[in-house]
């Protein structure tokens, strides 16, 4: 026969109408979506013009050095000091020199807590553990301002909930 043995192939029928039907699903949802704006939903209404104002001052840092009382179980003591200018890198952590458990007594800074010397597991080991070495990922300062979101949290005492075995 002829042209059995030809190495040009041709596609055949079904194979050439999948590939134009492909092609016009493309091109008809391409059309479809210019043609159709979908809008998102505004969460703070119409967005402003862009303009350019004075920018609100620096709060400024509560550095009393008094320990506040936690607002959660288990939250993460803020830092009572300025900690400007201090290290916190890979080589250095300026915030060990003073809270590090062999340091606390000479420089009177309350101790980290133990849970910084377990590892993932559970295992005590001898130094920070290394995922509990980057101080400010949970401790951060406080700053004097007023709070973003009005809040309604009452803590459990507030409640007239009393501790078992108060009574």
């Amino acid at each position: 026969m002829r042209g059995q043995d030809s190495p040009r192939r041709h596609l055949r029928r079904p194979e050439w109408v999948a590939v134009a039907a492909c092609v016009v699903i493309f091109v008809a949802t391409t059309a479809i979506g210019q043609v159709v704006t979908q809008k998102v939903p505004q969460l703070e209404g119409p967005t402003p013009a862009m303009e350019t104002g004075a920018a609100a001052m620096l709060p400024k840092w509560v550095v009393d050095d008094q320990r506040k009382m936690r607002a959660y179980p288990d939250q993460p003591p803020i830092i009572p000091h300025s900690i400007e200018g201090y290290e916190l890198s890979v080589n250095a952590n300026r915030c060990l020199s003073c809270h590090k458990r062999e340091f606390t007594q000479d420089s009177g800074a309350p101790m980290i807590s133990v849970t910084h010397y377990m590892t993932r597991d559970g295992q005590m080991i001898a130094d920070v553990s290394p995922r509990r070495y980057f101080c400010t990922a949970c401790h951060v300062p406080q700053a004097d301002t007023q709070p973003l979101v009005h809040s309604t949290f009452k803590d459990m005492s507030e409640l007239g909930f009393k501790p078992a075995g108060s009574e």
